[in-house]
């Protein structure tokens, strides 16, 4: 039995990791459409969100069977319970990079940003894209150092978000509501990716130590 179970936590590690990095693909794919105002690929990223929701579905049904077939207890219970919360969080990383493909395919043919912030979103795409691959690398690895560096990461995506609210608060805004509502929901989008990012590199530090992060100054 405890071979059966390893086995098939390693298959729903390997599954995780793939959808990781199917959600970071998408968020380069969906950005480069954003700045290109490339229609084409915007529907590609779209129609290839179906490929992440079935591999949520798959994540999800071998996690409860693993709940359900082998009644996991501690350390074994902590890993089955990391990984359904680490599925919610890979699901909305792949949501987020379809929301900004659909920014995107609205907006066409025009492009959804003022040239202002083209440099703003390409290094939050920058960012967004280099921690979907460590969260699919920390998920594949389980290397609770690796899982900590995500957090470093997302300073930078916070300081380019804060950034992107002066520019928006500052008289000099020429590009109209309809555009400053797009940066905002954008920059939004972008924040929210790298969060779930630095959520999954905290499950994991969770699924290794048993502990998770922010637990030791609260003791």
């Amino acid at each position: 039995m405890r071979v059966i179970y390893n086995e098939q936590m390693a298959d729903l590690a390997n599954l995780l990791g793939d959808m990781a990095g199917l959600a970071g693909k998408a968020m380069e794919q969906a950005t480069q459409s954003l700045l290109q105002a490339d229609l084409a690929l915007a529907e590609q990223v779209i129609s290839d969100h179906d490929q992440i929701g079935g591999k949520i579905a798959e994540a999800e049904e071998k996690a409860f069977a693993l709940l359900a077939l082998q009644a996991p207890v501690a350390g074994d219970l902590r890993q089955v319970v990391s990984a359904i919360q680490i599925v919610a969080d890979v699901n909305r990383m792949g949501a987020l990079a379809l929301h900004v493909a659909k920014v995107a395919r609205r907006r066409h043919p025009n492009h959804a940003l003022p040239e202002a912030v083209n440099g703003y979103f390409a290094e939050m795409g920058r960012i967004a894209v280099n921690m979907g691959a460590g969260a699919k690398e920390v998920l594949e690895t389980r290397d609770p150092e690796r899982a900590a560096q995500l957090n470093t990461d997302d300073e930078a995506m916070d300081d380019l978000h804060r950034h992107l609210f002066t520019l928006l608060m500052d008289r000099e805004w020429k590009y109209g509501v309809a555009s400053a509502v797009d940066v905002t929901l954008l920059g939004r989008y972008y924040e929210r990716f790298a969060d779930h990012a630095v959520e999954i590199g905290r499950r994991v530090i969770f699924l290794v130590t048993g502990v998770l992060p922010g637990d030791e100054d609260d003791a």
